[in-house]
C-alpha cells in the first residue's frame, strides 16, 4: 500500500465523526424550527410571529337568543318552507286538502308578525297567555296539469287557510316607570297557504312557459 492511499484512508476516518456531527446539528435545527412553527400557530402566549386573527381571535359573549333564532330558522325550513310533491289524485275521489296548519305553524307565523321573544328581563317583557286558535279554509282548488321545470307534468293544489288567534297579551315595563299593560282581548289573523304539487301522467301538449 502506497503512502498516498494511507493518507486518504486516514482523512476519511477523521472526516466520518465530523459528518455525523454536522448531521446531528442540522437535525436539531430542523426540529427546533418545526417546534417553533407549531407554537406560533397554536396561539400560545409569548410568540407573536405566527398567524394573528386580531380581535376575532378573542371569545365574544353571544346571547342564547341568536342561537335560538338560527334553530327556529332551520325548524321552519325543514317543516314548513319546502313544497311537497305528492302522488296523483285518485280518480273520482275528493280532491281536497286534508292537512290544515298545525298550532305550532300558526304560533310561529304569529311570532314573526307580533314577536314576544327578545325582551330584557326586569326592563321590558311581553307575554302571550291563554291562546285560542280558530282555523278556517277559505280556498281549495287545483290548477290544470302543466309541465314544471325540474318536476315534470304536475298539478298545483292551492289550499288557503284563515287562522284567527285570540290571546291575552301582557307587557311588563320595569324602567323608568314600572307598570304593566294587560290586554285581555288581543286578536291577530294569520293567513297560511298550504300549496303543494300532485304528480300526473303524460300531458299532451306540454304547457311550456314562454322564454
Amino acid at each position: 500500500m502506497t503512502s498516498l492511499n494511507c493518507r486518504r484512508e486516514r482523512e476519511e476516518v477523521n472526516a466520518t465523526p465530523k459528518k455525523h456531527q454536522m448531521r446531528r446539528v442540522v437535525r436539531r435545527m430542523t426540529l427546533n424550527a418545526l417546534a417553533l412553527l407549531a407554537l406560533s400557530t397554536t396561539g400560545c402566549y409569548g410568540v407573536h410571529n405566527g398567524f394573528n386573527l386580531g380581535w376575532v381571535g378573542y371569545p365574544l359573549p353571544v346571547s342564547p337568543y341568536y342561537q335560538h333564532k338560527q334553530e327556529e330558522k332551520f325548524w321552519n325550513k325543514e317543516r314548513y318552507d319546502r313544497v311537497p310533491i305528492l302522488g296523483p289524485t285518485t280518480s273520482g275521489g275528493p280532491s281536497v286538502a286534508l292537512d290544515p296548519p298545525s298550532d305550532d305553524e300558526i304560533i310561529r307565523a304569529l311570532e314573526k308578525a307580533r314577536p314576544v321573544q327578545g325582551g330584557i328581563p326586569l326592563l321590558w317583557e311581553r307575554q302571550r297567555n291563554d291562546v285560542r286558535i280558530i282555523k278556517e279554509k277559505i280556498a281549495d282548488y287545483i290548477d290544470p296539469p302543466r309541465f314544471y321545470p325540474l318536476i315534470g307534468p304536475a298539478q298545483l293544489h292551492h289550499a288557503h287557510y284563515k287562522c284567527t288567534v285570540y290571546f291575552d297579551e301582557k307587557v311588563i315595563v320595569g324602567y323608568p316607570v314600572p307598570h304593566t299593560l294587560d290586554d285581555k282581548e288581543a286578536i291577530e289573523t294569520i293567513y297560511i297557504d298550504h300549496n303543494h304539487f300532485h304528480m300526473v301522467g303524460d300531458v299532451d301538449p306540454y304547457d311550456l312557459p314562454n322564454l
